[in-house]
């Protein structure tokens, strides 16, 4: 294991993480972040010479449009059906006091 992970990395990172852990699970995490680093360091030595940079798994395209109004807001038409309006709103019963 290249990676030592030291007491106080572990202290660090559960206080980050707001954990209180005994000294067998701070042990366990120790072990566990370093096989998590040793195998970030074995990905590292693969050889990616021919395979194309990407930012992303799946292809991004820009999905923004013009932000044209094609049908209007309908609003007329929606207090048309109102059973009661006034100056272009909803009357509605008072729900409080």
């Amino acid at each position: 294991m290249a990676n030592q992970i030291t007491e106080e990395t572990i202290d660090y990172v559960s206080i980050l993480a707001k954990l209180e852990l005994s000294d067998e699970e701070k042990e366990q995490a120790r072990k566990d972040m370093g096989n998590m680093l040793d195998y970030i360091d074995r990905l590292g030595e693969l050889d990616t010479a021919g395979v194309e940079p990407m930012s992303h798994v799946f292809p991004v395209q820009n999905v923004f449009r013009e932000d044209v109004v094609t049908n209007g807001d309908g609003s007329r038409e929606t207090l048309q059906n109102a059973p009661e309006k006034k100056d272009d709103m909803f009357v509605v019963p008072r729900t409080f006091d």
